[in-house]
């Protein structure tokens, strides 16, 4: 917002509400201009000057946003308390020609929500019972989550009314503009140049918010936190830090074993209905993973039909009869790149149904697509998987059921 203002205003130096040199509206402006004339001392405030914040809490006074009386300034100047000069302005005045935000508005008291209404309507306070006339220029913005989330307060309904306008926001409505907040949002430190991270990785990622906002097992009233994907973000390329740490590597990309290291931010911004508690949270979580990568799978290759011609075989058939006939596969959280690509490599019909569907000469995000397509295939059980301690084991679903009996 405040790139939207001029970048610089004059002042009148030395005033506490930023002055207008032409129009000051304080007695010290005031006086100062019948004084100085057009030798009037000026200053100039930049624009990211003009920003004022405001947390709303429950110790927030009349006299932390409005002012008070400075009994020591009165008793110094020799001055009545009626005298404006005795006042020791607060937050809002200060905030003279800027813009002036309060954070959470509904847990601001009822009784200092009403001290702003002649601010908002006429431009006059009251300091302890004496009226003042300060017709004060600031661009209030009040922000609060919806009443059913926090159930902690609301705005008083005069309050409401002398609000110009009421923006409600809402959760992103694609993928792309998702992906471009969670980069905006993150910490620094999540941006290492020594961790690649797969276009497809950031996509799913994504996706796993979308898949939180329609399940059955979490509370729609409370909704999924927006910093769920920054979070999960962030957890991520710990995930690949910590192997780049362990295996002396100086680079490394982001695998979907690493998703195993999102399951806390998940079940850290949620808040689950019953059969949610039931399940359990981090058992919703790799729900959530998992519907995720189907709906990846779905939009990056093409849905897997229940019913089909017997003697009719495709590419994702290809893929399951490897694993009939080679069930040494695993894939391991640890493993260097130049190992993980050449243990995925080995799958020779992953190559093959891949240049099928995406023509794509990243070399990363094409092992990421393969190991993706892996997984997409476990969610429409044609694969099985086994987590062990040393990595994800894949075989053969009929094989792996006849083992588990």
């Amino acid at each position: 917002m405040v790139d939207l203002l001029d970048e610089y205003i004059p002042t009148i130096k030395g005033s506490e509400i930023n002055d207008d040199p032409f129009c000051p509206i304080s007695h010290f402006g005031i006086q100062l201009k019948e004084e100085k004339g057009d030798d009037l001392p000026i200053e100039w405030l930049h624009r990211n000057d003009r920003f004022y914040e405001k947390l709303a809490t429950p110790d927030v006074t009349v006299a932390d946003l409005i002012g008070d009386i400075d009994p020591i300034k009165a008793a110094s100047l020799k001055l009545n308390y009626a005298d404006e000069r005795v006042i020791h302005y607060g937050m809002i005045p200060r905030a003279n020609r800027c813009i002036f935000v309060i954070n959470e508005i509904p847990d601001l008291q009822a009784r200092i929500q009403v001290a702003l209404f002649n601010i908002l309507q006429e431009g006059d306070i009251q300091i302890r019972g004496f009226k003042m006339r300060l017709p004060l220029d600031v661009n209030f913005v009040f922000t609060a989550n919806p009443e059913d989330y926090t159930n902690r307060g609301s705005i008083v309904t005069p309050l409401k009314d002398r609000i110009g306008s009421q923006i409600l926001t809402h959760y992103p409505k694609s993928i792309e503009i998702a992906k471009n907040i969670t980069q905006q949002e993150i910490i620094s430190e999540a941006k290492n140049e020594n961790v690649h991270v797969p276009e497809t990785a950031k996509n799913l990622l994504e996706q796993i918010v979308f898949e939180a906002r329609n399940s059955e097992y979490i509370d729609t009233n409370s909704g999924v936190s927006a910093r769920m994907s920054i979070t999960m973000y962030e957890n991520l390329i710990a995930a690949a830090e910590l192997r780049m740490l362990e295996s002396g590597s100086e680079r490394t990309a982001v695998r979907m074993s690493d998703f195993s290291a999102i399951v806390p931010a998940i079940t850290g911004k949620v808040e689950l209905v019953y059969e949610g508690e039931q399940l359990g949270p981090e058992n919703v979580a790799h729900l959530l993973i998992g519907a995720a990568v189907k709906s990846q799978f779905d939009a990056l290759f093409r849905p897997i039909k229940k019913l089909k011609k017997q003697d009719v075989t495709d590419e994702f058939d290809a893929i399951v009869d490897w694993f009939l006939r080679d069930q040494d596969f695993e894939l391991s959280p640890n493993m260097k790149d130049e190992e993980y690509a050449k243990q995925l490599d080995s799958v020779k019909p992953l190559e093959e149904a891949l240049k099928k569907f995406i023509n794509t000469t990243d070399i990363q995000e094409r092992l990421f697509l393969k190991e993706l397509m892996l997984h997409g295939l476990v969610e429409y059980k044609q694969l099985k998987k086994t987590e062990r301690t040393t990595g994800t084991t894949f075989f053969d679903e009929v094989l792996g059921s006849f083992l588990n009996n």
